[in-house]
């Protein structure tokens, strides 16, 4: 096997022949040749063996090869290719020059993420890491680049900009990293990573991380790699008894009822500490703020919090000082907390083994515990899918009604009188009873120090039922098909007319009085108007991209799109429209400021 690349790009290692790919793991890191004082680095972290996917690819990324590796979140991949990209800083270059990797990633959190990883890896070696992402401060990122950086991290969209203003340096670039590159192509983004790759040396090397190596990843790894090193890690089984003692269950709720619905569940289920996961840092933030005025203690993790305030909600949530940790699947990766007695799905996650390891929180040692999974209409599929891989069934329930809730209030005010009673000490109190106890029966004096105990937390919401969802309709493959192709079509560069694209969404898309309702959204949809079309060379990809990656919301929540030559339309959820407006509104689209707003023409 011939490794020529690796002279031509010069890297600063040792001349060590590269380890098989295939062989088993090492025994430590020691065996792999980084640098000794990524070794230091490593054991103060606690890391003691390398995880299979860092056995396989680090010594070919260190040999200059390309690698293209299926490896799925959670495996340690990011440690797999950042350890290697160590090697090639160069923290003396001049600022232009300095710059010797890219990483190219789907999402703002995990930007900040592997931006977080770089910097705990490489801090005894003085390694610079700057994530760049939309909907931050462009001015902010261009100082930080002028400064100087050995590794960029980026989401597609706003690395195009800033290569655009020329504001980032690609000249010195050595290696171009796409995780998560399956995700990437999911948002919408093929047409900008091909721009940006073609921006960068020819003579780079490029690692290519996917959780699945399917043909359109194959077809970049063809067009874009030499001779890659292919690497393939299975998703470990779940092992057997890993959830057997995790009560599972699910409630269908429609996404607007979602966050009263989840207060009336943790009312009802009054757990001692839980972790309610989420997909995006905006809905942390919301859903923490929520839950803090309905009485509860929540704490926010995500991935815009600091070290400093990381350890703070950690210890607040350790110590019982707060009851909810309200996270992100990227920031509560290595959470290490046994007591938790409740796990909350606040989405469905997209893959089972993503299921597994969030309710694999609770129930530990020999603890039982309950794992809550709040999904839509349109997600029962994805339950079934995680029923499968768990090998458990998950149990379906009705949302507490406002006459369960009260009652389970009132069990509630029993239980902790009754433990009050016991626990004695009551003597302070007799005096108000004593008082009260001349102008009214005994019994309408204790009935109303249980009405006031039961409905102190209670909030106005609770009064109003959650109506039942109803399933979402089934949709028929050949028309989801037809509304594929055109889209595909659209993204490919074809330019069908507005009313191709509307007819295509149209067959599969159900239709009500007055507002048209999708399946996948699970409520009315509104329209934005958007100040750019085909003049500006805006194409549905470009749009896809923007929303799903400002707001981290699934693309298949997105509705019609129809583009003219001035100006676009696109359909998103009603619940969501102000916010995906705010997040347009901070970012650039085709590398310009276009108004976003909602739709006034009718259109």
């Amino acid at each position: 096997m011939k490794f020529t690349r690796a002279d031509r790009l010069s890297f600063s290692m040792s001349s060590r022949p590269t380890t098989p790919a295939n062989r088993p793991p090492a025994a430590g890191f020691t065996s792999l040749d980084l640098d000794p004082r990524v070794f230091a680095t490593l054991a103060e972290l606690g890391y003691e063996e390398p995880t299979p996917i860092q056995s396989a690819a680090i010594p070919p990324l260190l040999a200059g090869r390309d690698v293209l590796a299926q490896a799925a979140t959670g495996t340690g991949k990011t440690a797999a290719f950042a350890l290697p990209l160590l090697h090639r800083i160069t923290p003396d270059a001049p600022p232009r020059q300095r710059t010797t990797a890219l990483v190219l990633v789907p999402t703002r959190e995990l930007a900040m993420q592997v931006a977080e990883a770089f910097y705990r890896y490489g801090k005894a070696m003085g390694a610079v890491s700057v994530p760049i992402y939309g909907g931050a401060s462009m001015e902010t990122q261009i100082r930080s680049l002028k400064r100087g950086a050995d590794v960029v991290i980026a989401t597609p969209g706003r690395a195009l900009d800033h290569i655009r203003r020329k504001t980032i340096h690609l000249a010195s670039i050595r290696t171009v990293v796409l995780d998560e590159a399956d995700e990437m192509l999911d948002m919408g983004f093929a047409e900008d990573l091909e721009a940006i790759l073609a921006e960068t040396p020819a003579d780079k090397q490029v690692a290519l991380f996917s959780a699945t190596l399917a043909p359109r990843i194959s077809a970049i790894a063809r067009t874009h790699q030499r001779d890659p090193e292919v690497i393939r890690i299975d998703a470990e089984a779940v092992k057997s008894g890993v959830t057997a003692k995790v009560r599972q269950v699910a409630y269908v709720v429609a996404r607007a009822h979602k966050m009263v619905a989840l207060g009336r569940i943790l009312d009802a289920e009054q757990p001692k500490s839980a972790i309610v996961f989420c997909r995006t840092r905006t809905e942390v933030d919301s859903l923490t703020e929520t839950l803090n005025a309905r009485g509860y203690h929540a704490e926010a993790l995500h991935g815009g919090l600091s070290q400093i305030q990381r350890d703070r909600v950690m210890k607040k949530f350790r110590a019982h000082t707060s009851d909810l940790l309200i996270a992100t699947d990227v920031a509560a990766r290595g959470l290490d907390v046994q007591h938790v007695s409740h796990v909350v799905n606040y989405d469905v996650p997209a893959a089972g083994d993503a299921y597994v390891h969030r309710i694999g929180r609770t129930g530990r040692a020999g603890r039982s515990g309950t794992a809550i999974t709040l999904a839509e209409p349109r997600e029962r599929r994805m339950l079934s899918n995680i029923e499968r891989v768990t090998g458990r069934p998950i149990e379906i329930l009705t949302v507490p009604t406002v006459s369960d809730l009260k009652a389970r209030r009132l069990e509630v005010a029993q239980a902790a009188l009754r433990e009050v009673i016991v626990e004695g000490g009551l003597d302070p109190w007799r005096g108000v009873v004593s008082a009260l106890a001349g102008e009214f029966d005994l019994a309408d004096i204790a009935a109303a120090a249980v009405k006031q105990a039961a409905l102190k937390d209670g909030a106005a919401e609770d009064e109003q039922e959650i109506p039942t969802a109803a399933p979402a309709r089934e949709r028929h493959p050949a028309r989801d098909r037809e509304a594929d192709r055109a889209a595909r079509r659209e993204v490919a560069g074809g330019r069908p007319g507005a009313k191709e694209i509307s007819k295509a969404h149209a067959k599969s898309t159900p239709k009500t009085a007055g507002k048209r309702e999708y399946p996948e959204l699970g409520g009315p949809v509104a329209k934005l108007y958007v100040g750019g079309g085909r003049k500006v060379k805006i194409r549905a990809g470009d749009l896809v991209g923007a929303i799903t990656n400002e707001t981290g919301m699934a693309g298949t929540s997105i509705g019609a799109i129809r583009i003219w030559d001035r100006h676009s339309i696109v359909e998103v959820p009603e619940p969501m429209v102000d916010e995906i407006i705010a997040a347009l509104a901070a970012t650039t689209i085709k590398g310009k400021k276009l108004l976003v707003r909602r739709d006034r023409s009718g259109h």
